[in-house]
């Protein structure tokens, strides 16, 4: 072992799973965010939060905007949504294990843990990969099948399933404020669905697919948590397996699905310009973990959190205003129920977890009190 490698990959490591930590248990990192405000002026991290969460919304947005014109644009008329994620995800592969040859062949030109395929390590994390692919499966389904508008409220009881499995898994039970506004995204869901249905532009097969999506979603944090110690803790290296494991699974869908023939038949095979476009859907699919991650440390979770209901908010106006929508006032109420719910879920959260670190504090102080 050379000196100053040793301890600079665990601590790495570490840094990458102690930010995943924080996104999954909705705390904040006070020693960092204490160390970063004594270190840097207040204007020049007002800058750099802003510079990040740009990046966030730009990335997500153009993700989402991109993702529908490969899935459903008249133009493309592109019939396979399993080839355009298994595609994302080997352009994910890919630049993981290029990003990780970087990393070796320069060291300290970037962060990026050495990645190497082992067949013991892919087969431990099988089961997440499994939740992986049925996640990004049916989210690139829901927005097949539903517009950029609805794909907010399509797949917003997330949070729902994240309260009702940690309870019936992890035996984890919420507040009361917590569960109110879980009844607050429940109602602008089916305000959602009932206003689209009035329009005439329900999908009850998107629907379907934005329910699912957001019961994998769920699923998937589960899992992550629970497979975390296999990659010892990088979430580039469970990134890298999860992507791997995907284009294996994939393969044999993709027959089943007579999605190759389909492929083989398209017009703009040979185009440039489609495998461009396809090719910079993987990018973005691969930048979104990479600035979530970025956005997370450099804000907190729940600030992370409460950006991504904004996001989504603009998102949805975009969205209306690109495709000249003509909405409902029940239709954008539906909306403001799902990123209102959302919102109060993050802060009763927020408050659940700083009562959780506080309430230990004097009973510490007491005992140390009693052993002196």
């Amino acid at each position: 072992m050379q000196p100053g490698t040793g301890t600079c990959k665990p601590r790495a490591s570490l840094k990458r799973s102690k930010i995943l930590h924080m996104a999954l248990m909705g705390t904040s990192d006070p020693s960092g965010e204490a160390e970063a405000s004594h270190e840097k002026p207040f204007v020049l991290r007002a800058l750099q939060i802003a510079l990040v969460v740009s990046l966030y919304w730009v990335t997500s947005i153009s993700m989402v905007f991109l993702n529908k014109y490969l899935l459903d644009s008249p133009s493309l008329r592109l019939d396979t949504p399993i080839f355009v994620t298994f595609y994302q995800c080997l352009v994910t592969a890919l630049l993981c294990k290029g990003l990780s040859s970087l990393a070796t062949c320069c060291p300290g030109t970037m962060d990026f843990p050495t990645l190497r395929l082992d067949l013991r390590v892919a087969r431990s994390i099988l089961p997440l990969s499994v939740v992986f692919i049925g996640m990004i499966t049916f989210n690139n389904l829901c927005l097949k099948y539903v517009g950029v508008a609805f794909y907010n409220v399509g797949r917003s009881l997330t949070t729902v399933f994240n309260v009702l499995l940690s309870y019936l898994l992890l035996k984890q039970t919420t507040s009361f404020y917590a569960l109110l506004a879980c009844s607050i995204i429940i109602g602008g869901f089916w305000l959602g669905v009932d206003q689209e249905g009035a329009e005439g532009t329900l999908s009850w097969t998107g629907t379907l697919f934005g329910v699912l999506a957001s019961l994998c979603v769920s699923l998937n944090a589960i899992y992550t948590k629970k497979v975390l110690p296999a990659v010892d803790g990088s979430i580039w290296r469970l990134t890298f397996y999860n992507n791997v494991n995907a284009c294996v699974l994939f393969l044999p869908l993709l027959l089943l699905l007579g999605e190759l023939p389909a492929l083989y038949n398209f017009p703009q095979l040979g185009s440039a310009h489609f495998w461009g476009m396809m090719t910079l859907g993987g990018l973005f699919g691969f930048a979104i973990g990479y600035v979530t991650g970025l956005q997370i440390k450099f804000t907190s979770p729940l600030t992370h959190n409460v950006s991504g209901t904004a996001k989504a908010c603009a998102q949805t106006v975009l969205a209306v205003l690109y495709y000249e929508e003509t909405k409902s006032f029940l239709w954008w109420m539906s909306n403001m129920m799902v990123l209102g719910g959302s919102s109060a879920y993050t802060w009763a959260r927020g408050w659940e977890m700083k009562k959780i670190q506080e309430e230990p504090r004097p009973k510490e102080e007491e005992k140390s009190n009693v052993e002196v």
